[in-house]
């Protein structure tokens, strides 16, 4: 028997029994007990009263010497600080209780089974309390790699939980979001878009069903962010009680963006067909009007009463005539033709002939031009165009004066064409209005420049893009196709 293995020991045992009880006991005790159970115990002898023919024992690789008696196993290992006896037999029990010496531990078949039961116990605890690990690790895993922000929340709105992917989008550490209400986490849930729920949470609560609402949110880039927010009510075992609430957040900026399209495109539909029965129904009897009142001004003998009114009718009649001109021109399709564009002379180009009235204004005018950038698949004429329209817009944000930006660049696979202002910005509310057809905050005009500028581009295959901040300026860039190489070989290449 190797000291190291008497050593590292615990219980040193000596077990006692016929063969039955102790092959039944052995396999049990094997079967049963759990490894750091076995790493304090070790097996050294076995006593076989009344066999005859002593077997050999083993323990995997290693003998186990086996007695005729009990006196003689532990008087040929000392070391044996426990004995088992396996068969329950009375009279053995009580002939062991009057004779083993008080440094060894007698334990009785009842007793070895019942502790044995124990050991069983703990093991299926332990592999309970392992799955309950792998299960709520994979929940974990689950919802950290959910691409929505998740808030778990007490009925009483605090931060009880979250997702990694929030913490990661806000920047901060878990703990720091703990303890928070929803509502500093979630910023403008109590200011929603319209036609939504203003309290998600307070309907939970009351109704005791899932409730959700919209909000959108102007980043550090002035560009509007459309988030969608579901709350969902968790209740306690007896579903009685709504003791928590799971709070989602999720992105849906990709989708208003394509639902505004849509809706642009519709409304872009009804107009042409709008148009059309104005170029016939409208026109000529504004042209008769106007005709027969600049007849009556050839009147002699017509006093100043009635000139100064008719000159109103004609001027009426000319304004009426520029809207309905500026709407046939808004919906025709851009028929002009398609060629290479350098979009650095074309805003030098403009420039000399918008700096004066920038100049006037008291507006800074800076112009950044990026040597690099490629040639553009454009009309150079309607770029123009579109590129006065937005400076424009801008001198009319700044009346007190301010800084504009022009500048050119690569931006992704387009030729990038912006202007920067330092106006007042546009408000929220209104951001998803402006390139609408029809719709202006000047008071005059058809409110078609901005929505002609999106149709251009959007007809050769660009984008516009927007982004703006209250009181502190707007930039809308331009999105142009660059000329590729192909095109210069034609059908050949």
């Amino acid at each position: 028997m190797s000291a190291s293995y008497i050593d590292n020991k615990r219980y040193v045992i000596g077990v006692i029994g016929d063969i039955p009880a102790l092959l039944t006991f052995w396999q049990m005790f094997k079967d049963q007990t759990n490894d750091q159970a076995l790493r304090d115990i070790g097996v050294v002898a076995a006593a076989l009263p009344g066999e005859s023919v002593l077997p050999e024992a083993h323990d995997g690789d290693r003998r186990i010497p086996t007695y005729a008696g009990y006196r003689a196993m532990l008087e040929s290992h000392p070391e044996i600080n426990m004995v088992i006896e396996t068969t329950g037999r009375a009279q053995l029990v009580h002939e062991l209780r009057g004779w083993l010496p008080a440094s060894v531990t007698l334990v009785e078949r009842s007793a070895a089974t019942f502790f044995i039961n124990l050991l069983t116990t703990e093991r299926i605890w332990v592999a309970c309390k392992a799955d309950l690990l792998h299960t709520q690790n994979m929940l974990k895993t689950i919802i950290d790699q959910m691409d929505q922000e998740i808030l778990f929340l007490g009925h009483d709105g605090l931060v009880v939980g979250m997702n990694k992917t929030l913490a990661d989008r806000m920047g901060v550490p878990k703990k720091a979001i703990m303890g928070h209400s929803y509502r500093e986490i979630i910023p403008g849930i109590e200011n929603p878009e319209a036609g939504y729920e203003r309290e998600p949470f307070a309907a939970v609560l009351s109704a005791r069903v899932p409730a959700e609402t919209v909000t959108s949110q102007v980043g550090e880039d002035g560009r509007v962010q459309y988030f969608r927010i579901y709350m969902f009510p968790i209740f306690d075992e007896d579903g009685a009680t709504v003791n928590h609430v799971v709070a989602l957040r999720r992105d849906i900026t990709q989708r208003a963006f394509i639902e505004n399209r849509l809706q642009q495109a519709e409304k872009l539909a009804s107009i042409v067909e709008l148009s059309s029965y104005m170029a016939h129904e409208i026109r000529n009897p504004l042209f008769t009007i106007s005709g027969f009142a600049n007849s009556l001004m050839r009147t002699e003998g017509l006093d100043e009463t009635a000139r100064e009114k008719l000159s109103i009718i004609l001027a009426e009649s000319r304004r009426l005539d520029e809207i309905l001109k500026a709407l046939m021109n808004f919906t025709r399709p851009t028929e002009a033709q398609v060629a290479e564009v350098d979009v650095n002379s074309l805003v030098t180009a403009t420039m000399d002939v918008m700096r004066l009235p920038c100049d006037n204004q008291g507006v800074e005018v800076v112009v950044s031009l990026d040597a690099t950038v490629a040639l553009a698949r454009a009309n150079p004429d309607l770029i123009k165009q579109c590129l006065i329209n937005l400076i424009k817009n801008s001198l009319e944000a700044m009346p007190e004066g301010g800084k504009l930006i022009v500048s050119t660049a690569m931006h992704r696979k387009f030729v990038l064409l912006s202007v920067e202002d330092t106006g007042v910005g546009i408000p929220a509310e209104i951001r998803d209005k402006i390139f609408s057809p029809f719709f202006s905050t000047k008071g005059k005009g058809a409110g078609l420049g901005l929505a002609q500028t999106h149709k251009i581009v959007d007809e050769i295959g660009g984008e516009v893009d927007l982004a703006s901040r209250e009181g502190v300026g707007t930039k809308v860039s331009l999105l142009l196709p660059p000329l590729l190489k192909v095109a210069e070989t034609g059908e050949d290449g």
